[in-house]
């Protein structure tokens, strides 16, 4: 299989918008809207799927970096300014969820994932940040992975060996969650268990990821250089050259959630896919 089994036929990458400084955190809400941060601006921008315009959904955003929408349609942002983990309503206001763990700051919660029952999975690494006002140095006694489940306001920790845990997401069935540890350049697959705890940790590649996305046929498409697609098993079936930078992350909107949604550096990129999102 190559890129053309899961690209749209003919499809090419085009550059949807550009301008930005940084982009980040790329999620569709239910109609297939994409919004994603510019995060050294401090903004959340949303992309309309109908129009395919462009226009700030907040300017105070806490400097998001990953996000994702939970069942109510709140915006769940990985809201670093502070350490913090954000719930934007409809209107764009925000919400303090998450401001510590175990009586500390978080490093810099950098991702997310909300499984089908309203849990929320967390990495959590070290990346400095020029914007802090607080000792720019580990908080916590490592980076590692948390769990929130529904409900609660503790987290609980659920992968503790890891060396940068940074993109993560899960199966819609909420049975498998995909961690990558960027820092040691390994993706690996866990079984979730009832509690939201992690079992059966496996390598899945040899290889690490900013952000992360499943397709419907349960492809896995990691980030970095381009971005490079794994079917189930974990064998190599496609890459895209984005651009010459760095590709942070990405998903799948449009209505028909069949554009892939890519954040590289200072643009946002986009390619019709044959392959679907899962809602």
């Amino acid at each position: 299989m190559d890129k053309n089994a899961i690209a749209a036929p003919g499809a090419q990458v085009e550059k949807l918008g550009e301008g930005y400084k940084f982009t980040e955190g790329p999620v569709p809400d239910t109609k297939g809207n994409v919004f994603f941060t510019d995060q050294p601006n401090n903004k959340i921008i949303r992309w309309d799927a109908e129009t395919r315009q462009f226009s700030t959904f907040s300017d105070n955003a806490g400097r998001a970096n990953g996000m994702y929408f939970d069942k109510k349609g709140n915006l769940i942002t990985c809201s670093d300014e502070d350490n913090q983990v954000w719930s934007f309503d409809k209107k764009g206001k925000p919400t303090v969820l998450v401001k510590e763990y175990d009586g500390k700051l978080l490093n810099g919660p950098n991702d997310l994932w909300i499984d089908p029952k309203g849990g929320m999975y967390l990495t959590d690494p070290l990346y400095p940040r020029d914007y802090w006002k607080r000792d720019p140095k580990m908080q916590q006694d490592g980076e590692h992975v948390y769990y929130l489940s529904p409900g609660s306001k503790e987290l609980v920790r659920v992968d503790d060996k890891l060396k940068k845990p940074n993109g993560i997401i899960g199966t819609a069935d909420g049975k498998k969650l995909y961690v990558a540890d960027i820092g040691a350049n390994k993706t690996y697959l866990y079984d979730i268990a009832k509690d939201g705890s992690l079992t059966n940790k496996t390598l899945f590649v040899s290889k690490g990821s900013d952000g992360m996305i499943l397709d419907n046929e349960g492809n896995l498409y990691l980030t970095g250089d381009g971005v490079t697609v794994f079917d189930k098993t974990g064998k190599k079936i496609a890459h895209f050259p984005i651009s010459k930078g760095w590709t942070a992350n990405l998903c799948f909107g449009g209505k028909n959630r069949d554009l892939l949604f890519i954040t590289s550096e200072t643009a946002v990129y986009g390619i019709k896919m044959r392959v679907k999102g899962v809602k």
